[in-house]
């Protein structure tokens, strides 16, 4: 089987194995507006690349807490079964959003007991095309796989867990999402504005360089020890527990092992008004 460099690849990597035998690739492209990820995926995708939807395949809307509850270990397997992705398989993300959601499938792997085998790609489909690469919109042909969960990681938390932890004050809740967001200045899906009183604002955006890549491990392992990350377990949170992956792997390139995840993160935690709010920027 392929080895991964690492969680992260560069387009060289990909372009150089491209054509493996064991590797997949995965367009996990998804927003909350504009054109779907279908349908970008239709347009144009990385050549063999397999279209897995956010929404759908990624969560299991209804089956658990917030919009983006993590899918069933049986759900995943029989997910990525049908993609044609299974346990002898490396996969590579990627999306058109700094890795945002990219990451949401390498830590499913990761929580699964797959850690190694599934990579965000650095820079997207965007980092692809400016290097030069091609696009293709053909369908990938690959033989039946099957995909075998193990025991899952205990690295997922619930809204009990973080009143919990938070009246100890022992521990550090980052909040993934964009600083206005954080701040309660606006909040265009879930029930309240604001953010989890007590967790600091660290937006998923703040993990990437002007070129859409991810900083050097120092440089984040700089970000997030000025958080606190040295010295408190830390749990990620973001609206409906999507992007908050893009933190837990920062937290990973930079050094930081035993990071959780709230799974229902903003949306979970706001639909209950006995839950308290804060807003602004003091937490």
């Amino acid at each position: 089987m392929l080895n991964l460099p690492g969680p992260l690849v560069s387009v060289d990597w990909l372009a150089g194995h491209l054509n493996h035998r064991t590797l997949r690739i995965a367009d996990v492209r998804w927003a909350l507006s504009g054109p779907s990820g279908r349908q970008r995926y239709a347009a144009g995708h990385l050549p063999h690349a397999t279209f897995l939807d956010a929404e759908r395949e990624l969560s299991s809307p209804g089956e658990g807490p917030g919009r983006h509850p993590i899918p069933t270990a049986d759900r995943l397997s029989d997910i990525l079964g049908d993609h044609r992705i299974g346990d002898d398989h490396v996969v590579v993300a990627y999306d058109d959003a700094g890795g945002s959601i990219a990451a949401r499938l390498w830590w499913l792997f990761r929580h699964y007991g797959h850690d190694g085998a599934c990579a965000v790609l650095d820079g997207g489909i965007q980092a692809w095309t400016d290097a030069g690469q091609a696009l293709s919109t053909d369908a990938p042909t690959h033989a039946t796989a099957t995909w075998t969960p193990r025991e899952p990681q205990a690295d997922v938390v619930g809204a009990d867990d973080v009143l919990h932890l938070l009246e100890g004050d022992t521990t550090l809740l980052l909040d993934a999402r964009a600083t206005e967001r954080y701040r309660g200045e606006t909040e265009p899906i879930d029930p309240r504005a604001g953010h989890i009183p007590g967790a600091l604002s660290a937006p998923f955006t703040g993990n990437l360089g002007t070129d859409g890549r991810f900083l050097p491990p120092q440089a984040l392992r700089d970000r997030y020890a000025a958080f606190g990350a040295t010295s408190h377990p830390v749990i990620a949170y973001c609206g409906s527990g999507l992007s908050a992956a893009h933190d837990l792997l920062a937290l990973e390139l930079a050094g930081f092992d035993g990071a959780r995840l709230y799974e229902g993160s903003w949306s979970d935690w706001s639909s209950d008004p006995s839950r308290p709010a804060a807003t602004g920027t003091t937490p």
